[in-house]
């Protein structure tokens, strides 16, 4: 399980990321990008791929160089876009007529509309309903690559942008389609893909792009940057540097997936699951108890991603390795008993079909009793 994707969700998309401060990771990047585009006779490749785990920044980057691309003002901002022409206030609108996006869910959207998407999905039921169509809707189709070419092949237009994100979800008829537009670079047009998982893109899709150098972060400005972003307190208790690190390494050292992971609600509540499931392994606390209270404290969803984290240090102190987690003595845990690799191995199953059953509107308080029960044989 890579613990970052399984922990991190992606933020909303809103017009703030085209004019958001650079990462401190990037500016390197950005730099060495917008000399080459300022400097005569140079130009950015035809196709770019920003690839990596989540959490990176990779998104941010990428609207961010895509505002400056077309910011009218960019000979005199090199820094980013200005925010105020009218290539900009285009993309404020979500009209700009030199950008493509697939999927259309990835285009970052007025932070008023923002809102009021959100508002329009108060409720659990709406918020599942929209979970499960913005899954389904990351699907890229060779016809929605087929739906690009006139815009792409229109010639005399200034630039054009094209991105795709969540690359990895192309079927294959449109990877193969999008192949010839790779092979036949037109003028002013640029292509940026965006991947979690690059292994995922077939290789000749990565052999005709040139891939952007976001994944290297140094660990002390991850830090730093993680520190002065949480502001000193999670959960209401101080964060110390170790507490910092052990949210980096959790993160596989991406930033922002470790600020997620601090401020996710269910993150200092890893002690009490520990405890719950020696309760139950015991016999003291019975499943039916244990299920109606954590339904009290987590939704199904996250008390499943605090225990696919368990379940990473679970499986590590089995093996003979140290926990990742310092903060909780769960070597001590783990003394007396041990679960084996089979009893582990089906929790992990389970737990991601009760992901597909809750898709398919099962009830939550039916999947944590079933959940509770499991996790007391474990």
């Amino acid at each position: 399980m890579s613990e970052v994707t399984e922990m991190t969700s992606t933020l909303p998309l809103t017009d703030d990321m085209y004019f958001a401060p650079l990462l401190p990771w990037q500016s390197e990047l950005w730099s060495q990008l917008t000399k080459r585009v300022l400097t005569p006779q140079q130009s950015l490749p035809h196709a770019l791929l920003a690839a990596g785990m989540q959490g990176m920044g990779k998104r941010a980057f990428v609207w961010r160089l895509i505002a400056w691309l077309l910011c009218r003002e960019r000979e005199s901002q090199p820094l980013g876009a200005c925010g105020m022409c009218e290539s900009c206030q285009w993309l404020r609108a979500g009209t700009h007529p030199s950008l493509q996006v697939l999927p259309l869910i990835s285009m970052p959207v007025s932070t008023d509309n923002a809102d009021n998407k959100e508002a329009a999905s108060s409720t659990a039921k709406d918020k599942k309903a929209a979970k499960t169509a913005s899954n389904t809707a990351l699907k890229i189709k060779v016809d929605d690559i087929r739906a690009l070419q006139p815009f792409i092949y229109q010639g005399g237009q200034g630039m054009r942008i094209c991105v795709l994100d969540y690359a990895e979800q192309m079927t294959l008829a449109a990877a193969n389609a999008l192949l010839k537009t790779l092979e036949e670079p037109q003028a002013q047009v640029h292509l940026f893909l965006i991947s979690d998982s690059p292994a995922q893109l077939l290789p000749t899709i990565k052999s005709r792009v040139q891939q952007l150098a976001l994944q290297t972060i140094d660990p002390a400005v991850a830090v730093d940057y993680v520190s002065q972003a949480l502001g000193g307190t999670v959960n209401r208790e101080a964060v110390g540097t170790a507490a910092i690190e052990q949210l980096i390494q959790l993160a596989n050292g991406a930033p922002l997936a470790a600020i997620a992971l601090a401020q996710a609600s269910w993150y200092s509540k890893r002690a009490l699951w520990l405890t719950t499931w020696q309760a139950l392994r015991s016999g003291k606390r019975s499943s039916v108890a244990a299920s109606d209270y954590w339904q009290t404290q987590l939704n199904i969803s996250e008390f499943i991603q605090l225990s696919e984290l368990m379940l990473v240090d679970i499986r590590r102190v089995c093996l003979g390795l140290d926990a990742l987690q310092k903060d909780i003595d769960l070597a001590a845990s783990l003394n007396n008993y041990q679960p084996d690799e089979d009893g582990l191995e089906a929790f992990v199953n389970s737990l991601q079909e009760t992901k597909i059953a809750l898709q398919q509107n099962v009830q939550e308080k039916f999947a944590y009793d079933k959940l509770m029960q499991e996790l007391a044989y474990l």
